[in-house]
């Protein structure tokens, strides 16, 4: 799903109405999971309408009873604080791990760290700030940070320079709070082209430089394989500055079994590895509706049976 597309979409679904789908009506699905998942599998809203209807606080409670304990919802802080305030409750009260959100409203189409522009910069630094009152209403620990385009006119070592000294500064802002902001890789031969980070070797080596408990790795498994497969190995190398996972296949960006990505073997991986962090499901269904609502939580069943 493009960040920029849920952002934009965020303000329709914060104004749906507050009515809760009652039993057997819209929000009747196949009985919930007898067990519960290994890993902490993260939907993001829309993502089960169909069964649950528009109401965000609905669809909260149906990925409750199919077995997901975390959720993730990448448009979070373009939602009316009353309703991220309902949002962060309602997932404390379902016993549910707030995953991700974007961070950052200057991440796509300018250089935004690795020019060094002290405009952009502040723009970020004020981003970071309102993430931190926003990660307090949700109760959330990880909050996503897009690092924009290259400088094209800047050797590679000064554009990452110049991001490091902007991760610094916004990590003194986190680490009071302990917000953890999580650099993702975006792969540039599919979706985003023209971006300064696009792989885990480039993130490892940032974060070490931040050298924060507030800056680490987000690691996009749909992103990764497609700019640089060799998923297990990475994970290994990087382990130590990973704290979240995306989920994706490819082709298709869809979910677990629609494509190449052998899922079951990177769940294993990551759960005996003594991950107890989020995975965010960040793709799309294969299928229109219901049934493919019920697929999505099928896949994972399936990729989760290790």
């Amino acid at each position: 799903m493009d960040r920029r597309q849920v952002l934009a979409g965020a303000a329709g679904l914060a104004a749906a109405g507050g009515l809760r789908p009652v039993a057997g009506g819209a929000a009747a699905a196949r009985p919930p999971q007898a067990r519960g998942f290994q890993l902490k599998y993260a939907p993001h809203l829309g993502m089960f309408r169909h069964h649950a209807g528009d109401d965000p606080i609905a669809q909260l409670e149906f990925m409750a009873d199919q077995g997901f304990t975390a959720f993730e919802d990448n448009g979070m802080r373009g939602r009316p604080v009353e309703l991220q305030e309902r949002m962060g409750a309602t997932l404390e009260r379902l016993g549910m791990t707030m995953g991700v959100f974007v961070a950052n409203t200057n991440g796509f189409g300018q250089p935004s760290f690795a020019s060094g522009d002290e405009g952009m910069r502040e723009q970020f630094l004020a981003d970071v700030r309102e993430s931190v009152e926003i990660a307090k209403r949700v109760n959330a620990k990880w909050c996503t940070v897009v690092m924009g385009d290259y400088a094209h006119r800047l050797e590679l070592d000064y554009q990452t320079a110049n991001a490091v000294e902007s991760l610094r500064r916004a990590a003194e802002i986190c680490e009071p709070s302990g917000l953890v902001m999580v650099i993702e890789p975006l792969n540039p031969w599919r979706d985003h082209p023209n971006m300064f980070l696009s792989r885990i070797p480039q993130a490892f080596q940032i974060c070490r430089a931040v050298d924060s408990p507030s800056c680490k790795i987000l690691f996009d498994v749909y992103h990764q394989q497609i700019t640089e497969g060799n998923l297990i190995p990475n994970i290994d190398m990087a382990w130590d500055e990973i704290a979240y996972f995306q989920i994706g296949d490819t082709p298709g960006r869809n979910e677990p079994g629609t494509g190449e990505i052998h899922y079951r073997n990177v769940f294993r991986h990551i759960h005996a590895k003594g991950y107890t962090g989020v995975l965010g499901m960040e793709h799309g269904n294969s299928r229109p509706g219901k049934e493919g609502e019920q697929a999505v939580i099928d896949a994972y069943v399936d990729a989760d049976a290790f």
